[in-house]
């Protein structure tokens, strides 16, 4: 199913929409908790979010992007922030590997030989992560999600691919979310499928990962009868979902729609808004 969603603005929702990022990070019991476990090739560390209580949740694994987990001065992005309290709040335990970082490298998003590739060593990093959940008590193994955002969300397209099942005998992913991931190579190849039922969410103005292959890829799960769905958010850029980002022209990335190098980034109220509350009901569906 292919959906479009309007993204006029709304000064109301964004109101209250601060004011529901504050009761959720308030109803966090615990800070953020630094974690490692093993990788296929590396000890992965991590950022650990969980809710209050000791009983067994849901969880996501989430996917960072090419910038990785951390701002410059080493704090962990607000997008992260934001998403993993209010997910948390929710009712899930939200792990963030830090697939750059536990590598020694900090933002790719401008060099083509990334320490790590989004088909290969960070699907590795998606299942290690999944492993490490269902190691935990606190988690049910059979109940976690995946989600990643632009080089985070190309993963997830290739983590929830048919064959890349994970070979452990532990319960796959239960669903998978991808925002703005680079949809053009898999639908180039032609012989990606999904597994899993997975929703894509972004912008029709996106000229970092545009659009259109996500809507071809869409198209073509759809009529093999995979659960796809795809959100077209109309007037929104990449990173939309960011909780305050101001749009500003990006120079220099690696790639790009037009291969100038040269994309847009920057918050979209209205789609943020949709993705805020429809993100929590397609996990717990």
């Amino acid at each position: 199913m292919i959906l479009a969603a309007a993204a006029a603005g709304r000064g109301f929702s964004v109101r209250v929409g601060c004011l529901l990022g504050f009761f959720f990070a308030a109803a966090v019991a615990q800070a953020a908790e630094n974690v490692s476990f093993a990788g296929r090739d590396i000890t992965l560390s991590a950022i650990l979010y969980r809710p209050a209580g000791s009983r067994p949740f849901p969880a996501v694994v989430a996917l960072h992007g090419c910038a990785g987990l951390y701002t410059p001065d080493r704090k962990l992005a607000a997008r992260y922030i934001d998403w993993a309290e209010r997910l948390a709040a929710h009712g899930f335990v939200v792990l963030f590997p830090d697939s750059f970082g536990s590598r020694g490298a900090r933002s790719q998003c401008k060099t083509d030989d990334r320490v790590a590739g989004s088909s290969r060593e960070r699907v590795d990093d998606a299942f290690a992560a999944k492993a490490y959940l269902q190691s935990r008590l606190d988690v049910e193994a059979d109940l976690i999600s995946l989600v990643g955002w632009s080089n985070g969300g190309s993963t997830v397209l290739y983590a929830v691919q048919k064959g890349r099942e994970a070979k452990d005998g532990r319960p796959d992913f239960a669903k998978a979310i991808a925002f703005y991931p680079g949809c053009r190579t898999p639908i180039e190849r032609s012989k990606w499928h999904a597994r899993i039922g997975l929703m894509i969410l972004i912008g029709a103005l996106d000229d970092w990962t545009p659009a259109e292959p996500c809507e071809a890829l869409a198209a073509q799960a759809n009529a093999a009868g995979e659960p796809v769905s795809l959100v077209v958010y109309q007037g929104a850029y990449h990173d939309f979902d960011h909780p305050n980002l101001p749009v500003r022209t990006h120079s220099g990335l690696v790639y790009t729609a037009n291969g100038t190098g040269r994309a847009h980034t920057g918050t979209n109220p209205a789609a943020r808004q949709d993705a805020l509350k429809r993100v929590p009901d397609f996990l717990k569906r």
